[in-house]
């Protein structure tokens, strides 16, 4: 059996898509009756294989989203009949997916669909991706919220199957750090304490807003000397999140720090005294494991698939209320007996998110939707 994967859409790894990626591909198992090849464009021919050292056919095309959701509904069944593939993975399918296919087909969706259309309000891509997903022979959701998603979209339940994913044990663990005042990841010297939000400046629904706001009645009512740092690729909304930090009594403890690499991350979150998550629109919710797994605890907002993958490991609060989400600061901070609670719960929940399983079980859906056609 020979497993098509498409990489385009995943930005180069530098996304959570990407990331899902490069964590899926090298934790494939080894396995005679199945070979793997990965294809997109060449930029990305060293991105996603490393140990494994998975074959890579170039896509010629550019590397922009217009170009590569075109490729999909116009050029990527030829391609995929002269490759030979007896099944294709679609990674990045709540961006782009063809609309017919030539083979056994799944289709990975790792966001908040309806979330995502309605924010693009692009009328032939909501028909797209809606289209190939009613056509497409399987997919695979990263949560029961997504399937749940999925379904009041209107698409077969019976064809939905959830598999988390998984995270990084080898390098999100819990760190003994030296003493130190701060955390020093280059080109960044962070002052402890602080508190951690690791996500992309995207939207209003990330909730960086109001997350500064509540930080700063934290800091006025309490005068403690926790800093907040938010971290991630600033995009459409920065510039929001700016203005409200800049309005803030608190400007000078609070950290925006642009894009972190990814293997930076666990010392990042070691060096925190909590992380707080309060994104209302999460689907994956991959950020609070990885904390909860480096051994700091977690408060975060009770929407999105949040509650689903943090249990009763977090400290939640209402995202839309500034008190609540204020409160729920402060008592992660100051509850020493709920933070060693929360810290010792978290760390032995996340041992359920294994990459090798996520791997496994997916390779198993590759493996079922041929033997479907056969």
């Amino acid at each position: 059996m020979k497993v098509g994967i498409d990489t385009l859409g995943c930005e180069h790894a530098r996304s959570g898509l990407g990331s899902y990626l490069f964590s899926l591909v090298n934790n494939l198992s080894d396995d005679e009756n199945t070979s793997y090849e990965l294809f997109g464009i060449e930029a990305d021919k060293y991105t996603y294989s490393t140990d494994k050292a998975i074959p890579f056919t170039s896509v010629k095309l550019n590397d922009s989203l217009t170009a590569q959701k075109r490729w999909h509904l116009f050029c990527a069944n030829r391609f995929i009949k002269r490759q030979g593939y007896d099944v294709v993975l679609f990674t990045a399918a709540s961006k782009m997916l063809p609309v017919s296919f030539s083979v056994p087909s799944v289709a990975l969706v790792n966001d908040c669909l309806s979330d995502i259309l309605n924010a693009r309000n692009a009328f032939f891509s909501r028909i797209q991706i809606l289209r190939g997903l009613k056509y497409v022979t399987k997919i695979i959701a990263s949560s029961q919220f997504i399937k749940k998603d999925l379904v009041k979209l209107g698409i077969d339940s019976q064809k939905i199957v959830v598999i988390y994913n998984g995270i990084d044990h080898s390098q999100f663990y819990q760190h003994s750090l030296l003493d130190s005042d701060t955390v020093t990841i280059k080109p960044f010297a962070i002052k402890r304490p602080y508190l951690i939000y690791g996500t992309r400046l995207s939207g209003p629904s990330k909730k960086h807003v109001e997350l500064v706001q509540a930080f700063t009645r934290f800091k006025e009512k309490t005068h403690l000397p926790h800093r907040l740092v938010l971290t991630g690729v600033e995009d459409s909304y920065a510039k929001e999140v700016s203005k409200a930090v800049a309005k803030s009594s608190a400007v000078s403890d609070i950290f925006m720090t642009g894009y972190f690499p990814k293997e930076t991350y666990p010392e990042l979150y070691s060096g925190a005294d909590a992380c707080i998550f309060p994104s209302v629109c999460e689907g994956v919710g991959l950020p609070i494991i990885e904390a909860m797994a480096t051994g700091i605890p977690v408060a975060c907002s009770r929407a999105g698939v949040l509650p689903e993958v943090a249990g009763d490991n977090a400290v939640y609060f209402d995202a839309n209320s500034i008190e609540d989400m204020a409160d729920g600061i402060e008592r992660i901070v100051t509850d020493t007996a709920l933070r060693e609670k929360l810290i010792a719960d978290g760390v032995e929940w996340t041992k359920r998110f294994q990459w090798k399983k996520t791997a496994q079980m997916t390779a198993d859906v590759l493996k079922s939707v041929v033997q479907m056609r056969s």
